[in-house]
């Protein structure tokens, strides 16, 4: 078989450890919590890093305004499929091998990719900013405007007395190597067909 399609047929598979393994993590900081709270981000649930994590989230937020951290929101059903119909979909062009199908793989990837960011980045505003009115405490900025509590999409943010981080999880670098190697296998796909 030609490296090509063994790197698409690999680049393709290890996006399996999606199902395995968190895509992202946001971890909060605060000296009122000698060990921070945490939240892993899988392509199908929320969970805790730490043991009731999530339910100390959803109890502090509460005094703010905060909705809920649900159960389950519907991403968590749709992203399992678009992934797993990806891998199929990229292992069957690793075993076709037409290197042009590469690149129209890896592009749509990163375009599905891009949409789930900014599927995440809208929730996290409406989770930050749609906030109760009649909340306990209601924080304002220095304008008079109700204060936001949106965590970084990605990166460090300090937010009241939280110091709040936002960073890729092992699910992430799968995903990302695997499309690392699509890519690449577009480029030794394109030097094998010239030879």
């Amino acid at each position: 078989m030609k490296k090509s399609k063994i790197l698409m047929i690999t680049g393709s598979l290890l996006l399996l450890g999606l199902f395995a393994f968190p895509l992202w993590n946001i971890t909060l900081e605060a000296p009122q919590y000698p060990i921070p709270l945490g939240m892993e981000i899988y392509i199908n649930k929320f969970a805790d890093t730490n043991e009731f994590d999530i339910k100390n989230i959803n109890l502090m937020n509460h005094y703010v305004g905060m909705q809920y951290i649900p159960e389950s929101i519907p991403e968590f059903t749709i992203f399992p499929i678009v992934i797993g119909m990806m891998i199929v979909l990229g292992v069957v062009i690793g075993f076709i091998g037409k290197y042009k199908w590469f690149l129209f793989w890896f592009i749509l990837m990163s375009v599905l990719g891009i949409a789930g960011m900014y599927d995440f980045y809208l929730w996290e505003y409406d989770y930050g900013h749609n906030l109760d009115p009649k909340a306990i405490m209601n924080f304002k900025n220095p304008d008079g405007s109700v204060m936001g509590f949106q965590p970084p999409l990605y990166g460090t943010k300090d937010i009241l007395n939280f110091t709040a981080h936002s960073y890729p999880r092992a699910g992430a670098w799968f995903m990302f190597t695997g499309m690392f190697l699509t890519f690449v296998a577009f480029f030794i796909g394109k030097k094998e067909a010239n030879n």
